[in-house]
């Protein structure tokens, strides 16, 4: 009974972020950030969840590979190089 209480509660409260991360695509705010975070929230309960989540990190990766093109991922981050 407590396990179907606390599925029932991670539901609501992942709807619930994915809502206001939708809204803030029009509104103010970390829209994208926000449906990430929902959609992390649902992805143990539904697969479509994961399958988005996993969609939204590729995208993620890609727009961060046009943006930073000099740094790749398998190159030790500036901080980590020796003089």
């Amino acid at each position: 009974m407590i396990d179907r209480i606390k599925r029932l509660i991670k539901i609501v409260v992942g709807f619930t972020v994915l809502a206001a991360g939708v809204a803030m695509l029009l509104l103010p705010g970390p829209g994208w950030i926000t449906i990430a975070v929902a959609l992390a929230i649902l992805a143990g309960e539904y697969v479509w969840a994961r399958n988005l989540l996993n969609r939204l990190k590729e995208a993620g990766g890609k727009i961060n590979e046009k943006v930073n093109p000099l740094r790749r991922s398998n190159e030790p981050s500036a901080s980590g190089r020796q003089r």
